[in-house]
């Protein structure tokens, strides 16, 4: 059995993986970790995910956790996510990584953590939305830069980051397809006289609302046709049962910084 250092253990993400840790035939959960000051500190992580109790405390001893190795899943907040990288990466210990909303200096810190150990990042851990991005990819470059892109994501009303960091990668991943950065490519918000669409652009749309737990549209429109791909996620469930699945697998990878896409490849290989 593989141990496994749950961040973030009470929140959203934290709870659900934790109740799926539950009779796991590979993997069971080690420790359960959140801030000090966090309500939840010395309750069982069992419990705290709503379900009986597992017999692992909720703590804020990071350090402690990871002397028993085996593999860290993070999906926390961006500041909390690079100093956990760093310490994981100092004890030897994998990781998989799912925070969003992370900085360019953030994300130079999972890069040089993934030079000691296996590091799996992605925004999104559902096999679903893994598949859009590659569908999207295609779409893209077999249409061409005559069809306009507009990507739109919806979300529950407590969501902190817009856009979404799946919504940000799958617009990263469409202007890479025709040489350019998200940063030449983004537009973020149309509004007034001069919001004409330029050739090239590719829209990001934010919506914030009720308990929606994940909507994501990329839509293609050329002249007299437009091809929609979406993918909504009816619970947080299969987020968890990828982040499970990552954890799994990337305790038999060497020291590097890798994607779902490397799993999903690999699975199909095999």
């Amino acid at each position: 059995m593989i141990p496994v250092i749950v961040m973030g253990a009470a929140g959203r993400m934290g709870a659900q993986i934790i109740s799926l840790l539950r009779g796991h035939q590979e993997l069971r959960l080690a420790a359960a970790i959140e801030y000090k000051a966090h309500a939840a500190i010395g309750r069982d992580a069992g419990e705290a995910a709503g379900g009986e109790k597992m017999g692992v405390t909720i703590t804020p001893d990071l350090p402690r956790a990871l002397k028993q190795g085996g593999v860290v899943i993070d999906f926390t907040a961006p500041e909390v996510t690079a100093e956990t990288s760093a310490l994981a990466a100092g004890a030897g210990v994998p990781l998989v990584i799912g925070t969003t909303g992370l900085t360019d200096s953030q994300r130079k810190a999972l890069t040089s953590a993934a030079k000691k150990v296996a590091l799996l990042y992605s925004p999104n851990m559902s096999i679903g939305v893994n598949l859009l991005f590659q569908l999207s990819v295609q779409a893209a470059k077999t249409l061409g830069p005559s069809y306009d892109i507009e990507i739109t994501e919806a979300h529950h009303r407590m969501k902190k980051d817009a856009p979404s960091g799946t919504a940000l990668h799958l617009a990263r991943l469409l202007a890479e397809a025709f040489g350019r950065t998200l940063e030449q490519a983004a537009v973020y918000a149309r509004q007034g006289r001069e919001a004409a669409r330029q050739t090239g652009q590719i829209g990001i749309q934010s919506i914030r609302g009720g308990d929606i737990v994940g909507d994501h549209t990329v839509l293609f429109a050329g002249a007299g046709e437009r091809l929609e791909l979406t993918h909504r996620a009816a619970s947080r469930d299969n987020f968890a049962q990828g982040a499970l699945l990552a954890a799994r697998w990337i305790v038999d990878q060497p020291p590097g910084l890798y994607s779902m896409q490397d799993l999903l490849n690999n699975k199909s290989k095999g």
